[in-house]
């Protein structure tokens, strides 16, 4: 029999690639804690103010540094003038760096640096140099003070979205996030259907807005470069600082313990980040840049604008044989990123010809890069408004028009759906909104001085799973109740989504402990790299790293007393025989005895106590890890996430003010691991959609690239007011083919669709489409009804 004597031999690694469906263990577990609703394990340090953000580290001698931003859309710097500073109190210098400072941020899960160099301006508020003081209201005094002088060449600038469309040119397919692609004769096919729609969406950029400014704090030990950063994915952003600066693995370690909110803007590396390791090597001393948070909406990144043509060709009965998703975004010059609109269109109706394009414009505005649910936070609002216009066109129910449409495979790739549950989420989410009561004539509905209506819209985000690690230790603490605990280690972040709580969950399911005897230990780039939090991937990939660790350990112990893994349940800390080995299993493990020279006596023992079993090895603690790599299900089969968002609004008869006065979202994301946490995400979601609905935009001013509204006074995110009562339906689902969970993303599919459903409420209660988003008063006011 197999003793693990000491955990400072190589850890024992359980290694998964998805190939083939596989079972889960949280179908046998004794606790079930996997799916329950429970408080978030982090949430009494946050209300009280002890979980540590990366501006409130502590660290002593530290020095503050302000950014200053290049004040010219297009141009070259020619001189920075620090003598202008001298007469304020406690600077301590003027830092610049004209080859390794950032253009601009990173994109998510690149390992390269982001393009650098602070000579050459390319937007308005590029970071240029950053004033380093004793304090940070002196560095703030200092960097208004700061003389700066140009070479402008702002007229030649590209600064209307417009003007530029005749510049468009092709994407790079190979760097980009999604395919250009085409099936039949799509133009042929518009013109050859009974019944056709064709129109123009525009969505103008976003900014993420996370509550948590942009901050890194430096600080050199030695050779070694310290990051206290605000970053979503530490794995993919320790390499870009390497390549940054020139470092190698060992030189660099990040950490991000919590970070407040990131919604894509913190995926890569930011400019602070680096100017802030470059000024501390300079001093000699740990910095500190916190961004403003003009300057986090000027000098992040954006959601690009978008405009989108949705040409659909189908029958009278309405079921479509032609699908076209053209799009045209905008980003920097030489940046490969672009919003990848037609994500979902390749897969969420039916049509034999079919067509995605996309374009570029090259602008000089901030970076344009992922935002919450990149591609289908935007790109299925076209889709979804131009649905239901067909629907309105040929006098269908908007949810018969999309249920005529369900394809049996996916119909651009003609495979298999692991699963679709889109119908599902359209019954029960229609069926508790009260769909069947709805006013489908539009603009028939006024109570008092509103009209009243309801719309709704699909939701779909594709799954995705990414290389993920993680360790998995049990040692003896005698503080716990039961005399010992779990250590969870992974370089995954929490960004507000729950991370450390639904990670606890899993590891306490499988090992058999309470809740509070799991010590999770996230956010730092020495522990076991994983994905990150992003693209709905983050709990998927990482927390199957978890489990892996778990099943590895839960084998060992076995191993231990001389059980097969498949017959023990791991019970408040206890493990027990439950079962007989499955010697018909594919994977069933070879007939064994107990050693008659087991150091341990189980014989006769109905269950065995953790801690007697890992006192047995040395250091009185034994770790595992898991590792999880995505495999052929990812091809074999289309993976993603559904949904059904619903919504009624109320529009004022005379000033077109709108209200949101409900909204029901049924979504299905395979299982679930905390009610209460998916919930809370699907809240988030929605409340993106109104966002992206009825205020959120970021105006450039086309005349000098100045971003107009680079505060949250003028910004406008809903808020409290904004949001009325929010009902969720989590649809019951099990995905196999997705990773050992069976779990999928969650929270950015509830975005997708729910701006289109508001939209639609909108058309439903005042006969108006508007086809430029945000929709405002000013756009509903002069077609209103009389």
């Amino acid at each position: 029999m197999l003793l693990f004597e000491s955990i400072t031999q190589s850890e024992p690694t359980k290694k998964m690639i998805m190939d083939e469906p596989v079972e889960s263990l949280f179908s046998t577990t004794a606790s079930k804690l996997v799916g329950k609703p429970i408080n978030r394990v982090d949430g009494s340090l946050k209300v009280s103010g002890q979980a540590p953000y990366s501006a409130e580290i502590y660290l002593d001698n530290k020095a503050y540094g302000v950014l200053v931003g290049a004040t010219i859309a297009k141009g070259q710097v020619e001189n920075i003038d620090s003598s202008s500073l001298d007469c304020i109190p406690d600077i301590i210098k003027v830092v610049t760096d004209p080859k390794h400072f950032l253009r601009n941020s990173q994109q998510g899960g690149l390992k390269k640096a982001p393009k650098q160099g602070a000579t050459e301006i390319f937007y308005h508020g590029q970071p240029i140099a950053v004033v380093i003081a004793e304090t940070f209201e002196a560095a703030t005094e200092g960097a208004n003070a700061l003389k700066v002088t140009y070479k402008d060449e702002t007229d030649q600038a590209a600064l209307n979205f417009t003007k530029e469309l005749s510049n468009a040119h092709e994407v790079d397919e190979k760097k980009g996030p999604d395919k250009n692609y085409v099936q039949g004769d799509p133009e042929q096919g518009l013109i050859d259907a009974e019944v056709t729609l064709d129109r123009f969406y525009h969505t103008p950029s976003q900014n993420s807005s996370a509550m948590e400014p942009h901050a890194t704090l430096a600080h050199w030990e030695g050779d070694k470069l310290v990051l206290y950063t605000a970053n979503q994915m530490l794995a993919s952003c320790k390499q870009q600082v390497m390549d940054a600066l020139d470092l190698n693995k060992d030189q660099v370690q990040l950490i991000a313990h919590y970070v407040g909110g990131g919604f894509g803007s913190k995926l890569g590396i930011a400019p602070e980040s680096i100017a802030a390791a470059i000024a501390s090597k300079e001093l000699g001393r740990p910095v500190l840049i916190t961004m403003t948070r003009p300057q986090v909406m000027e000098a992040t990144v954006r959601r690009s604008n978008t405009r989108q043509r949705i040409a659909i060709g189908c029958d009278c009965d309405g079921v479509i044989d032609t699908l076209i998703h053209d799009t045209i975004a905008s980003n920097l010059p030489d940046e490969a990123f672009f919003e990848p609109t037609a994500l979902s269109t390749h897969y969420l109706y039916r049509g034999k010809n079919r067509r995605v394009n996309y374009g570029m414009v090259d602008m000089n505005q901030v970076l344009s890069g992922s935002m919450r649910a990149p591609g289908e936070a935007v790109g299925m609002i076209a889709v979804e408004c131009a649905m239901d216009e067909l629907a309105a066109q040929l006098d269908i129910d908007p949810i018969e028009l999309r249920r005529r449409n369900e394809p049996e495979k996916d119909p651009s790739k003609d495979i298999p759906f692991s699963t679709r549950q889109l119908i599902a989420c359209m019954e029960q989410g229609a069926e508790q909104f009260g769909w069947s009561q709805r006013n489908a004539k539009p603009a028939s509905q006024l109570e008092g001085d509103w009209w009243i209506g309801t719309g709704m819209a699909a939701a779909a985000r594709g799954n995705q799973l990414q290389p993920s690690e993680a360790r998995a230790t049990l040692q003896i603490d005698k503080s716990k109740a039961l005399g010992i605990k779990a250590v969870i280690e992974t370089d995954m972040t929490d960004i507000g989504t729950g991370s450390y709580t639904v990670f606890s969950q899993v590891a306490a399911d499988l090992l058999g402990l309470p809740i509070d005897h799991i010590e999770m230990k996230l956010g730092d780039s020495a522990l076991p790299p994983a994905s990150g939090s992003g693209g709905s991937w983050g709990a998927a990939s990482a927390g199957s790293g978890v489990y892996l660790a778990c099943e590895q350990l839960r084998e060992m112990l076995a191993e231990k007393v001389g059980l097969y893994p498949d017959t023990i349940q791991l019970d408040n800390g206890q493990i027990k025989q439950v079962g007989k080995h499955d010697t018909t299993s594919e994977n069933a493990l070879e007939e064994k005895t107990l050693s008659e020279t087991e150091k341990y006596n189980f014989e006769n023992k109905e269950s065995y106590a953790l801690t007697e079993v890992v006192a047995g090895y040395e250091e009185q603690k034994v770790s595992a890890k898991g590792q999880i790599k995505p495999g052929k299900n990812g091809k074999k089969y289309r993976q993603s996430s559904f949904g059904a968002n619903f919504a009624e609004v109320a529009v004022h008869k005379v000033t077109g003010e709108i209200r949101v006065k409900r909204m029901t979202g049924a979504f299905a994301a395979g299982r679930i691991l905390n009610h209460k946490t998916a919930t809370s995400q699907c809240y988030g979601g929605m409340v993106f959609g109104i966002g992206s609905a009825l205020m959120e935009e970021i105006i450039h001013d086309k005349r000098d690239g100045r971003l107009c509204n680079h505060d949250l006074a003028e910004y406008h995110v809903p808020v409290n007011a904004d949001v009325p009562q929010l009902d969720v339906i989590l649809v019951e689902e099990d995905d196999s083919y997705t990773n050992p969970m069976h779990i999928k993303g969650i929270g950015e599919t509830a975005i997708a669709g729910a701006a289109a459903a508001i939209a639609n409420a909108i058309y439903n209660a005042v006969g108006v489409s508007v086809y430029d988003f945000p929709i405002t008063l000013d756009k509903l006011l002069y077609e209103m009804p009389e």
